[in-house]
């Protein structure tokens, strides 16, 4: 059989990351019939095990093709995909997808950004972006927030991924939570309103974060601040001293946060504190329409 024919039958999509994983099956017609989530991203997949891991997810969703973006394409994934530097769009991609198994098993490859004094990567992030754009829930010019472990602020111009900055906040909240002198803390729910926007306030116009976040603790110890406003607080200073990273990238662009709900709320919430408005995209849609577009070209 035409193994462009297989493609066009159904395919498997899996974002397969550095802690977990999702994979959607999807019809003739795009559409996703069937999906999971697990934990079982790379770093749990044990050296040489990346086979099996593959074949399990066929197992759970059926012997069709397969179509990863993600971390499985990195140096420690299944099988290194390169990066495709900016500008980077579709076509480009599609240019230097990698076969690990010939037309039966592609692997998207990230984006890079290179430039005399910066450096920085993303994988994943591309797939959802190029997706976004393709089905106009982006437009072709514009400021991507994609908030996660590694945050990403993301220019697309002409539709295409022309720079961005990664802002590691998502993991250095949690280290803070779990490894920190704060974490005794940080517990609770991030769920008082008044508390996280004072942090974003703090976090857009100080420029001392590392400090700052020393005086969380320094502030309930000498009862200038309630225990129960800092962890709100904590994360409202990390995502503002974040903001005023993206927000220099592209000052007067549409801002687009792409990503999960619980995620591109905080967000939007300090935008709103910086003056700014930003319109909420998901994330699930966007892979897969990205991933659409790209099974679409294979032959």
């Amino acid at each position: 059989m035409d193994q462009s024919m297989r493609w066009a039958e159904g395919f498997i999509a899996v974002d397969w990351g550095t802690t977990n994983r999702r994979a959607y099956l999807l019809d003739a017609k795009g559409k996703c019939t069937d999906e999971f989530e697990d934990g079982k991203g790379i770093l749990s997949v044990e050296q040489g095990g990346f086979p099996e891991a593959v074949a399990e997810i066929r197992t759970r969703l059926g012997d069709l093709p397969l179509l990863m973006a993600g971390m499985i394409g990195s140096n420690r994934g299944w099988i290194e995909a390169p990066y495709v530097h900016c500008p980077a769009g579709l076509d480009d991609l599609i240019g230097k997808l990698v076969w690990a198994e010939q037309g039966r098993t592609a692997i998207v490859p990230g984006v890079a950004y290179l430039s005399d004094d910066r450096a920085d990567v993303m994988r994943g992030e591309e797939a959802q972006i190029v997706g976004a754009v393709g089905a106009e829930l982006i437009p072709q010019d514009c400021l991507v927030c994609h908030p996660g472990t590694h945050n990403k602020w993301v220019h697309v111009d002409d539709g295409r991924i022309v720079t961005f900055r990664t802002v590691m906040t998502g993991e250095l909240f949690s280290l803070l939570k779990k490894h920190s002198i704060l974490s005794d803390l940080l517990s609770t729910e991030i769920e008082r309103e008044e508390a996280f926007r004072a942090g974003i306030r703090h976090g857009l116009t100080s420029g001392s974060v590392t400090s700052d976040l020393f005086s969380v603790r320094a502030s309930v110890l000498l009862g200038r601040s309630r225990r129960d406003d800092a962890m709100s607080f904590t994360s409202g200073l990390l995502i503002g001293a974040d903001l005023r990273v993206g927000l220099a990238i592209a000052a007067d662009a549409e801002i687009v946060v792409m990503g999960r709900p619980e995620l591109t709320r905080l967000y939007v919430t300090g935008l709103d504190e910086a003056g700014r408005f930003g319109r909420e995209v998901d994330g699930d849609t966007a892979f897969l329409n990205g991933i659409r577009a790209i099974a679409e070209r294979i032959t």
